[in-house]
């Protein structure tokens, strides 16, 4: 059975695409860091469908705990979806912090570094030996880092060093015809940094082309058609899934 990993697969944006890929007849390896039940909910929901996952914890800020997580994996695949490897991973797990350049401590600044860079850069370099040659890779970034926004400067630094490093590893595993894709939302309704409120919801609206924000089934479902056939010739790419955020 083809099989994806999706990290922060337990709500907003990752548990939507967990939803979506599973509906495609992929098989779904979510993982988790403080939400377990929420996960719980989202293996429930697929396996009501008739889809087939499984919630693992992970927290993507701690690079030593890759391996043992791969080896996690390996034990999934065999026992729970009689696969050999993965057909795509989709590196998505992520926290918001407001803060002005001038208020951020180093302690905040590493956290969304470890997060949003370097969590991802060695996840996929874990998990790369898994990886079937012809896989996913779906990297979630932001319209941030088009966008410059007042008090997400880290975030929108890492998201924009994530854009990047999509194409070197698209450049990287080219061999292997693994396609590297990122997907950058816009303003989406989720509980990233707490959620929107009905005044910034109506700012936000105001500023996107479409007048409203988005959902994140919008850009799960983007998502999710990148690591099926249908993305079978996008490759290297930064795809704004935003409604015409600021144009």
């Amino acid at each position: 059975m083809s099989t994806i990993v999706i990290t922060g697969g337990s709500r907003g944006i990752g548990a939507s695409t967990a939803i979506e890929c599973a509906r495609r007849g992929l098989g779904v390896i979510l993982t988790y860091n403080s939400h377990p039940l929420r996960a719980a909910e989202v293996v429930e929901q697929i396996q009501t469908e008739g889809g087939k996952a499984v919630a693992l914890k992970l927290d993507v800020s701690e690079v030593e705990s890759f391996h043992a997580f791969r080896d996690e994996v390996v034990d999934v695949l065999t026992r729970e979806f009689q696969a050999r490897g993965l057909t795509g991973l989709i590196n998505n797990a992520g926290y918001g912090l407001f803060n002005p350049i001038e208020n951020v401590t180093p302690a905040q600044f590493d956290g969304l570094l470890n997060v949003h860079l370097k969590g991802p850069f060695f996840l996929t370099q874990t998990l790369l030996p898994l990886l079937q040659e012809g896989a996913g890779i779906v990297n979630v970034t932001s319209a941030t880092t088009r966008v410059a926004t007042v008090g997400v400067a880290p975030y929108a630094a890492f998201k924009t060093g994530l854009e990047v490093l999509t194409r070197y590893m698209a450049k990287e595993f080219g061999e292997r015809r693994i396609r590297v894709n990122a997907v950058s939302p816009g303003p989406v309704r989720t509980e990233l940094g707490g959620g929107l409120n009905a005044d910034f919801e109506t700012l936000l609206a105001g500023q996107t082309a479409l007048g409203r924000i988005g959902e994140p089934e919008e850009v799960a479902r983007v998502i999710a058609m990148l690591l099926t056939a249908d993305g079978s010739w996008i490759n290297g790419q930064s795809i704004e899934v935003a409604g015409g955020y600021i144009i």
